[in-house]
């Protein structure tokens, strides 16, 4: 599945799921331009990638401002000509019960996990429609399909990237645009390991496989997503949860 020639774009780059898509498609030799408020870990994730090979630059952005994605989208495209692949993967908690949930949590989270996939795809989109090709794939989750207790904003920012993902597949499909969602369910990262020795027990019997996933194997379907190998997918929703959600 090789990516060599085309530019990604991955929000969220510096830890967890985006790190791995970050390293997964540089890789498969696509030249990476890394985005998160973490200059430290994106400086550190360039060098990794650099060292292995590969092509990355680091573009500072709080998917949930505006103004800097709009510049942080310009000046990617400035510095690297286009952008092929976009990964939609920033994402946050602010778990509460919905009865004591405060407005701004709700906020928050919907903005970063929902609005700034509008507005990354709102920025990304032209260069896909230029060369008439691209690729769109959004980091959802499996409470975006289940619903999940104490994640009401969670789960509905996750639910409302299903909702994007097939409305923009349909809007850019005649231009060879393709646009995907993958849905992970219990995986190793810095946002679950605050989790209690009892909330993990009880997910681990509630997957198939019998084991937590990892940011790889999340990385390992982008990577396949972006690909021409998948170019007759779209508005899809990849489940990557071990057999924690079937159907």
């Amino acid at each position: 599945m090789s990516l060599s020639g085309r530019v990604a774009l991955v929000t969220g780059a510096s830890q967890g799921i985006g790190r791995a898509c970050a390293l997964k498609l540089a890789a498969a030799g696509a030249s990476v331009a890394v985005a998160a408020r973490n200059h430290e870990k994106l400086t550190e994730l360039v060098q990794q990638i650099e060292s292995g090979g590969g092509k990355a630059s680091a573009f500072p952005l709080d998917v949930a401002d505006e103004e800097q994605v709009k510049t942080a989208f310009k000046a990617a495209l400035a510095q690297l000509g286009k952008i092929d692949i976009l990964v939609n993967n920033a994402g946050i908690t602010r778990d509460q019960l919905i009865m004591r949930m405060k407005r701004a949590d709700w906020d928050s989270v919907l903005n970063t996990n929902l609005t700034s996939a509008y507005l990354c795809t709102q920025q990304a989109i032209g260069s896909m429609l230029k060369q008439r090709w691209g690729r769109i794939i959004n980091i959802t989750s499996v409470f975006g399909q289940t619903g999940q207790a104490g994640q009401a904003n969670y789960a509905a920012s996750k639910a409302g990237l299903i909702g994007l993902t097939m409305a923009v597949a349909r809007e850019v499909a005649s231009r060879n645009i393709t646009c995907n969602a993958v849905a992970p369910g219990f995986i190793e990262t810095a946002m679950t390991s605050g989790f209690s020795d009892d909330f993990r027990q009880g997910a681990l019997k509630m997957i198939p496989l019998g084991r937590v996933g990892t940011p790889e194997d999340v990385a390992n379907s982008v990577a396949f997503l972006a690909s021409e190998e998948a170019s007759y997918i779209t508005g899809q929703v990849l489940s990557v949860n071990g057999g924690m959600l079937m159907g």
